[in-house]
């Protein structure tokens, strides 16, 4: 998921050089969501494993 949110921020600075604002702010607003969905499926997925007993793959 985190690999998406980069894949959009790419797309918003290549949009926003190459002069396509409307383009450039969607996609950074795209980035900004996945980001922070990616960051709270990780939060709660560290807490349910902790929860549960289990190790964390890490």
């Amino acid at each position: 998921m985190i690999s998406w949110a980069i894949t959009f921020l790419v797309i918003a600075l290549i949009a926003a050089v190459l002069g396509f604002g409307g383009i450039a702010g969607t996609a950074i607003s795209i980035a900004q969501i996945i980001f922070y969905v990616a960051i709270v499926l990780f939060i709660i997925s560290a807490i349910v494993s902790i929860v549960r007993g289990r190790q964390s793959p890490l």
